[in-house]
């Protein structure tokens, strides 16, 4: 049941960005992913598995997470008017993966 209501959450985050998406409010969409669906769900599992110590160190991983996330929107916006949109996604998705594998490398 957990794990159904997990998807739920995410199907629903899903959905309003892509209504968002249509609208003349677009750029909400790039807001909608931002909202704690996920986080939420994980400090919750963290907080409830392990002791506040833990779940601080889970929040600050977060908190540095955004780095990554950073410059994948920072490639984008970038890249959007110089490349296709394929190549864009797929060239910042490799940057917030690059980022990623760093800020885990470092993290430990």
């Amino acid at each position: 049941m957990s794990l159904l209501i997990k998807s739920l959450l995410g199907a629903i985050t899903v959905v309003i960005i892509d209504f968002l998406a249509k609208t003349k409010y677009f750029y909400i969409a790039g807001l909608a992913p931002l909202f704690p669906t996920f986080a939420i769900i994980a400090h919750y599992i963290v907080g409830k598995e392990h002791n506040t110590s833990d779940l601080q160190k889970t929040v600050l991983f977060g908190i540095c997470a955004l780095i990554p996330y950073f410059i994948y929107l920072l490639s984008v916006y970038i890249l959007c008017t110089k490349l296709s949109l394929i190549h864009t996604i797929i060239i910042s998705t490799v940057a917030w993966v690059l980022t990623a594998i760093v800020l885990l490398l470092l993290w430990k």
